[in-house]
């Protein structure tokens, strides 16, 4: 093989060294250039040169090495047949004439890279030899395959050729063997010492972590930044041993959201005073003591995934000072950002905190909603008023007991119970049955800093292994979002998932967790926490916390499970291989995280749990009147300055199992003395999902009201379809009613008391504005009209029995159908068919809007279910990625001109090709 560059035929001369390697499909490529050998191999030897010559070459998914050293991996984003993947290369030799690189990408496929450079007519004779085995390249697909690569290297060697001489002259020869590399394993893997385990170089390790105070209140104190700088500077200061600063090499730094003082991009302000230059940013959302754990195992997961390298995440608050300088009248010259900064990606969610009836009744604060959530633990545990209070005090002790040997702690003082159940001037009475030593101390100046980073940058700065604490599981859930909406505010289901996620992803039982440290802004979430994961609350040998809650180690913000981290990772280095588990909350026991730690390597790879999905979450109806009398289920008494009692704010249950939630005068003596009356269970939950393996069944269920969508039908919607789309094991949705209607449209008499089912997410009926990209099935029974039409059109296939109806009966009532139904119709039906079911409002039958093409299958009655239930496994039974971009050409094509349409189905081609899902074995067989 030869290559022609103008008029001259260069023949592939021979290496200079002969390659050690041969692959199944190789070539042989080359091309002169005029510059000394040693420039050239030190030019070709550094990867960051790559973006100039290479034309595969697309990105990073981590900063790259400054230069090649035999042994050295580093990772690369490339176009392969068009189709964005990530190749990993090992140097697997080095000398002053070549380099060997292999690597290996999707699906298998190995590739094999030997440069040599030789002195040639007073420059340089660089020769490319190569080739591809593995996965879809031993098939009918290798030539292919191999062609794509060789014209992309030809292509790659004629840029090279045009590199002029300045570039040359830049480039400095390199030693062949990095003392940073030396003795590292040949297959790759990392040897845990202390355990003789292998671990895979892009495990997560937290290699830094420190944390700061300062105690005192003050106009002048620092800010949250500079608070954070220091804990960042502390946590890099273990990580010298090897002379390497690793906080200047990150290529990510993520912040935990400042509340006392808000940062447009906190983790790019951290960075430029750190003198790092991350390739993203990444932020929590504003509000939500979930957000460190989120941050962590979002960042933890980036780095398995190859994507990071080495990350810095920082948390700070200056509340103390902040109420200084308002107490005093001092305006804060803290740092502000241009309004146009922003982070890369914003972690959590963030949205309204309080229904209508929880904002009506004044049950807003944490403060309110907590104490509320206590009483009703007091109700169900069935305990007099003494008996709860000694039981929370005694908690709350023992937390300021590991809060006084916290030398971070923002109260380090031992409180007795007794001196807790105390009211006093400095013990005041805040909501019943709290006082303020019962509750989250939000006025703190504290920060954290950590440096999480893989296993392989960690060996190569040098970082014993002593120093390392890995990061074995992490997971999130929400509960219900609004407070008074969920069935029992005495659990939490999300934390209970959250809780079998982690130990399960890592292998263990709670009985496995040595240190814990569960969430305590208040004595609720604490006793919540504890009977979720199975834990006692009172065992002296396993304390639940190892900071000391919020109101002792101190609230800073969204910011203490990051301090929560930092201590346990202290107590796991002092008890090598024991574990660690730390849980987060945010809001109102609604936003849930969780992760376990240990010095010692994972079992298997880390990974970031969404257990949102799947998660059975009953609900209730919520009021904020009602005209009878309901079971009392808590209450709170909420109290002035002085002590005086203000108001009170009291929970229902009434007989169908609606939530009434009222503010009322303060209640005297003990609303719950006297036999326990038990609380009605909830109604029946207006939409119901089963799983059935891949086939997910969406189910509206308001039979009696022919299943008319209200908000709250449309927020549960909502949820069905977003945990659909989360869900890797869910392929196909099923989409249907209960009893013999499919959907009669919007509840007209929940939207004439201004409930419209209108969702922030997928907008009208809970669906209609963002339908799933994964392939959803209607099945049709009885009528679909209206909204019902709407939603039935908002999904890719539809199933209807025979007897079956639909229509949009709006323009009758001087109205549109604006969830899409017009617009859908008008695309999917002949121009006359579309205009007489608009403009009449009168229904058609199934039979004839089959024989249209908008139904696919018509049934016989009663059938309808069990035909889109055959047909989603039919759909599930396929490779998910060729459905979903079979599914994304009908809905795109479109709105894609010729040249455009061409260009993304190659694109999409080379998805399928390069994916894991491909099966060349069974294509092969259909093919002949």
């Amino acid at each position: 093989m030869s290559m022609r560059f103008g008029r001259r035929a260069v023949p592939a001369p021979p290496p200079a060294v002969e390659p050690p390697r041969r692959l199944n499909r190789p070539w042989t490529l080359s091309v002169p250039l005029g510059a000394p050998p040693d420039r050239v191999l030190a030019y070709l030897a550094t990867p960051a040169r790559m973006a100039d010559w290479l034309v595969m070459h697309t990105g990073w998914p981590a900063p790259p090495p400054g230069a090649m050293a035999e042994g050295g991996r580093f990772a690369q984003r490339v176009k392969l047949m068009g189709t964005p993947v990530e190749v990993r290369w090992t140097v697997r030799g080095l000398s002053d004439r070549t380099v060997w690189l292999d690597g290996t990408g999707p699906m298998g496929i190995e590739v094999g890279l030997y440069l040599s450079v030789a002195p040639a007519d007073g420059g340089a004779l660089v020769r490319l030899d190569g080739g591809v085995q593995g996965g879809p390249t031993d098939g009918p697909l290798g030539p292919m395959v191999a062609r794509s690569l060789t014209d992309a290297l030809r292509s790659s060697l004629q840029r090279l050729s045009q590199v002029s001489p300045e570039r040359w002259s830049h480039a400095k020869p390199t030693a062949t063997v990095s003392p940073a590399l030396i003795n590292r394993e040949k297959s790759g893997k990392i040897v845990h010492r202390e355990t003789g385990r292998e671990i895979d170089p892009w495990t997560p390790v937290i290699v830094g972590s420190a944390q700061r105070v300062e105690r005192f209140h003050h106009p002048g104190g620092s800010d949250p930044l500079t608070l954070a700088v220091h804990a960042m500077r502390d946590a890099d200061s273990s990580t010298y041993q090897a002379g390497n600063n690793l906080v200047r090499s990150a290529d990510t730094v993520g912040w935990v959201a400042s509340v006392s003082w808000q940062f447009a991009d906190g983790a790019a302000l951290l960075a430029e005073r750190l003198g790092a230059r991350p390739a993203q940013t990444v932020q929590t959302g504003l509000f939500g003591g979930d957000g460190p754990l989120r941050l962590l195992n979002d960042i933890a997961a980036a780095i398995a995934r190859g994507e990071t390298r080495i990350a810095l995440l920082g948390g700070a608050e200056a509340a103390a000072t902040a109420a200084a300088a308002e107490g005093a009248r001092r305006r804060l010259d803290w740092p502000k950002q241009r309004g146009s900064a922003a982070p890369t990606r914003v972690l959590g969610i963030d949205r309204e905190p309080n229904n209508t009836a929880e904002t009506a009744a004044g049950l807003t604060s944490p403060l309110h909603v907590y104490a509320l959530i206590e009483s009703a633990l007091r109700r169900r545990d069935g305990l007099s008023v003494d008996a709860h209070r000694k039981k929370i005090t005694e908690i709350w002790s023992r937390m300021s007991e590991v809060a006084a040997g916290n030398g971070c702690a923002w109260l380090p003082q031992v409180r007795t119970a007794a001196e807790l159940a105390a009211p006093d001037r400095d013990n005041r009475p805040v909501s019943g049955p709290y006082t303020k030593l019962l509750t989250a101390n939000l006025q703190v100046n504290q920060a954290t800093g950590m440096i999480v980073c893989s296993a392989e940058a960690a060996r190569e700065a040098g970082i014993g292994q002593q120093n390392w604490t890995f990061v074995h599981a992490g997971a999130h859930a929400t509960d219900e979002w609004f407070v008074t909406e969920r069935a029992d505010l005495t659990t939490s289901p999300a934390l209970r998932a959250v809780g079998r996620a982690v130990l399960g992803h890592a292998g263990l039982t709670i009985d496995d967790i040595r240190y814990l440290d569960l969430y305590a802004c208040f004595p609720s979430a604490v006793q919540i926490a504890a009977a979720e994961l199975g834990v006692p609350d009172d065992d002296p040998d396993r304390p639940l916390t190892v900071t000391g809650g919020l109101t002792f180690a101190g609230g800073p913000g969204n910011n203490y499970a990051s301090h929560a981290v930092v201590n346990l990772i202290s107590r796991l280095r002092h008890d090598p291989g024991s574990y660690g588990l730390a849980t987060a909350v945010g809001w109102y026991m609604t936003k849930h995280a969780a992760t376990v730690l240990s010095t010692h390597p994972p079992a298997a790879e880390f990974r970031d749990i969404d257990a949102d999905v799947r998660l059975h979450r009953p609900t209730r109806k919520v009021a904020s009147h009602a005209d009878e009398t309901g079971v009392l289920e808590g209450y709170t008494v909420t109290y002035r300055r002085d002590g005086t009692p203000e108001a009170g704010i009291v929970t229902e249950i009434l007989d169908d199992g609606t939530r009434v939630v009222r503010a009322t005068e303060p209640l005297d003596g003990d609303p719950f003395a006297g036999p326990p009356v038990p609380l009605p269970p909830p109604g029946e939950p207006p939409v119901v999902v089963e799983w059935h393996g891949p086939v997910t069944e969406i189910r509206l269920n308001r039979p009696a009201v022919r299943n008319a969508v209200d908000l709250a039908t449309a927020r549960a919607l909502e949820r069905a379809i977003d945990d659909f789309e989360a869900d890797p094991d869910a392929r196909v949705a099923v989409l249907t009613g209960a009893g013999p209607v499919f959907c009669a449209g919007m509840d007209l008499r929940a939207a004439a008391r201004g409930e419209y089912p209108i969702t922030e997410g997928r907008g009208l009926l809970g669906l209609t504005g963002k339908p799933p990209k994964k392939p959803l099935i209607a099945a049709v029974e009885g009528a679909a009209l209206a909204g019902g039409f709407e939603l039935a059109l908002a999904a890719d296939l539809i199933v209807a029995a025979e007897d079956a109806l639909f229509g949009i009966p709006e323009v009758k009532r001087g109205l549109v159908a604006a969830a899409g139904g017009v617009l859908r119709l008008a695309r999917s039906l002949p121009r006359a068919t579309a205009l007489e079911l608009a403009l009449t409002g009168d229904p058609m039958p199934a039979r004839r809007l089959h024989d249209l093409g908008l139904i696919n299958r018509v049934t016989p009655v009663g059938k309808a279910y069990e035909t889109a239930f055959d047909l989603a496994s039919s759909i599930a039974a396929h490779p998910a990625l060729a459905v979903l971009l079979a599914k994304r050409i009908v809905d795109e094509q479109s709105d894609w001109t010729t040249a455009e349409a061409f260009d993304h189905l190659s694109e999409m081609a080379g998805a399928v090709l390069g994916s894991a899902s491909f099966d060349l074995r069974k294509a092969d067989r259909e093919r002949s």
